[in-house]
């Protein structure tokens, strides 16, 4: 059993797993709040163009 525990993952994925896996320091924020500002700074920007036209 020690050696399947202690064996070494596949080369292509093991150091995006381990990376993925660590915990960091600093506030966490869900990738879909991240998305609604960015689609609603790009809505706000397109009011005011339609607002505002130069």
């Amino acid at each position: 059993m020690s050696k399947k525990k202690n064996a070494p993952l596949p080369a292509s994925s093991a150091g995006l797993l381990r990376f993925f896996e660590d915990e960091t320091k600093g506030f966490k924020v869900r990738p879909e709040i991240v998305l609604g500002i960015a689609g609603a700074l790009i809505g706000v920007s397109l009011i005011i163009r339609v607002v505002f036209p130069v």
